[in-house]
């Protein structure tokens, strides 16, 4: 029922206009800072473990920024609530400086650690990814849908990695096989695989589901039989 004299319609015209033109900006800027969320999100996978997902890292930092950069066009009457996990300035001031610039640490077995390229979109603004082995790959026989039925069986990433002999290094097994399908549970998946005893609480780590027959054929293959 609005009209083109609706000034909001207006102005949301000019917007859609201009659209393009300000996504291609806002990649720009954000390609500035991006090596270092990289050094960030590296950082955070090499003190937590092979589970936790860099590129992810990198996503949800992206958006909390333009979630952030919303207040500079704040009307001044609004205040948005300090999240109960946010840190004072100074001691996430030490935190950022620690992430930037963090401190080489000694485990056994641990590759050195990798960089990120310019290869891939991250939420469709800019062209990051993290370089491991080898690319993870979302195609292939593994990934046909076809082969997920009402009676597939699923195992967790955590208890693979174990039963394949690699239990001392977590994440290993996406690493060594890019190509096996996997499913990253939700907040709300990982809620009910705990309930129902299937796994521990994880928090803000992630936790894989592939499927149970893949396993069972790599534990039956020459590299592990």
């Amino acid at each position: 029922t609005s009209s083109f004299t609706d000034p909001a319609v207006s102005m949301d015209l000019l917007r859609a206009v201009l659209q393009p033109s300000i996504n291609e900006e806002i990649r720009g800027v954000f390609s500035k800072y991006m090596e270092f969320f990289q050094k960030a999100a590296i950082n955070v996978r090499n003190n937590v473990g092979e589970e936790v997902d860099p590129e992810q890292l990198i996503q949800e930092t992206c958006r909390s920024c333009l979630e952030q950069a919303k207040l500079l066009f704040s009307d001044g009457k609004k205040v948005v609530p300090r999240l109960p996990h946010e840190q004072t300035a100074p001691k996430r001031a030490r935190q950022v400086d620690e992430e930037l610039h963090p401190v080489p640490k000694k485990r056994k077995g641990r590759p050195p650690g990798q960089s990120l390229s310019n290869d891939r979109g991250v939420s469709g603004m800019a062209a990051w990814k993290l370089k491991v082995s080898e690319p993870v790959r979302r195609d292939g026989p593994k990934w046909d849908p076809s082969r997920l039925t009402e009676t597939t069986t699923f195992v967790l990433g955590s208890r693979a990695n174990k039963a394949l002999g690699m239990g001392g290094t977590r994440g290993r097994l996406y690493i060594k096989h890019p190509h096996l399908f996997k499913y990253a549970a939700d907040p709300q998946d990982k809620h009910w695989l705990a309930e129902q005893q299937h796994m521990r609480a994880t928090g803000g780590k992630m936790a894989y589901l592939l499927i149970e027959e893949d396993i069972r054929d790599l534990a039956a293959s020459d590299d592990y039989r």
